[in-house]
């Protein structure tokens, strides 16, 4: 059945309803096609019932004595020389933080620039043509969306999405909107250079031999999300993003200059400030998985903003393409000895995608593949 786009606050009000129907009010924002983006463009002062979110998770563990107190380490990278003194930096910041800023990480700031523009330019383009990529079938290669997890009964969150699979399967060129698209080919060929140098110093940060990561084809997918956060009338409500962990391996993260991204560091959030020209980097799951847990996979969020939009776009290194379902993942095993033992059992791809599904997103979706005695 076609859905129309809702066009004013008498539309939306009308749409959402004003008693609490969770089911009801999520299927009538997801059949607007227009996301969150649409609410605003449709003048709401008041945000939707199923965006709200307990405060107390809200408000979770965050001050300003922490927020000030930590920075997330920031790393030159030296183009590709990397010396003792960076592979160092970039073990330390795996295992402690899970998350660290790279500069001169070779990717131009120009193109950087022009890739958050046209992200921009996506999202606040006409709606009817916006809608035309609007879909849940995530087999797609190139599709719009708004929140990932609106039916699994979290609370929704305050963004829209669009993705593409770069990697294995580049989509069509005609399958990539025109607004986007020399742009995002031109990036992910950029981050498909970098991926590969990130792994070896990863790899060498672990003590193994600088391509072991890469033969492990831990750079073989590749997903390029454009994430949009609108203006949010009452920011203290809702987040712009859950608090979550990322399922791939590992995620090279360029944001704009507004902030509100933040990491769980030592049970406080602490913001991930934004650096002109710096790209940031984390662990994923499946990282934290194939390392034994010497590199971690660390929650973050995204908080709502009431000043302006704000745009990043998350390159997943991920291997969840067709045709590896049945791809086994274990600690590689020079970093399991007598003093530090085995912590995963093998475990499926689609084993781990299966939970990842099914999982709340503040929860590890590890902890089920952990060695009976590591559970407790």
């Amino acid at each position: 059945m076609a859905t129309s786009v809702l066009t004013n606050t008498l539309e939306v009000e009308s749409a959402i309803g004003s008693s609490y129907d969770r089911e009801s009010e999520v299927k009538a924002f997801d059949d607007s096609k227009s996301g969150v983006k649409g609410l605003i463009d449709a003048g709401i002062s008041k945000i939707p019932r199923i965006f709200i979110h307990d405060q107390t998770i809200i408000n979770d563990s965050t001050s300003s004595t922490t927020q000030n107190q930590f920075n997330i380490p920031v790393i030159d990278l030296n183009g590709t020389n990397f010396t003792s003194d960076i592979i160092q930096n970039v073990r330390e910041a795996c295992e402690n933080w899970g998350f660290f800023q790279i500069i001169n990480h070779g990717i131009p700031k120009k193109v950087m620039d022009e890739m958050i523009d046209v992200v921009r330019g996506f999202h606040e383009m006409d709606t009817e043509e916006k809608i035309k990529y609007y879909s849940r079938d995530f087999r797609k290669r190139f599709l719009y969306v708004s929140n990932f997890h609106l039916f699994t009964g979290d609370s929704a969150v305050w963004s829209d999405s669009f993705l593409s699979v770069m990697a294995p399967n580049r989509p069509r060129s005609e399958e990539i909107p025109l607004i986007c698209r020399d742009t995002l080919i031109e990036y992910s060929d950029h981050i498909m250079k970098l991926g590969p140098n990130l792994l070896k110093l990863f790899s060498e940060a672990l003590g193994l031999e600088p391509n072991h990561l890469e033969n492990l084809g831990c750079d073989e997918g590749l997903f390029i999300m454009g994430h949009y956060y609108p203006i949010c009338p009452q920011p203290e409500l809702t987040l712009g993003t859950n608090c979550h962990t990322d399922a791939g391996f590992f995620t090279i993260i360029l944001q704009d200059l507004l902030g509100g991204l933040q990491i769980l560091h030592q049970n406080d959030w602490v913001n991930v400030s934004p650096l002109p020209g710096a790209l940031v980097v984390n662990v994923g799951d499946l990282l934290q998985l194939i390392t034994n847990d010497k590199f971690k996979s660390i929650h973050h969020r995204v908080l709502s903003q009431k000043v302006m939009p704000r745009i990043s776009v998350a390159a997943i290194f991920r291997p969840f393409h067709e045709g590896i379902e049945s791809k086994i993942y274990k600690p590689i095993k020079e970093l399991v000895t007598k003093e530090n033992p085995r912590v995963y059992m093998d475990t499926s791809l689609k084993e781990y995608a299966t939970l990842r599904l099914t999982k709340g997103m503040d929860q590890s979706a590890l902890t089920p593949f952990k060695v009976a005695s590591m559970k407790d």
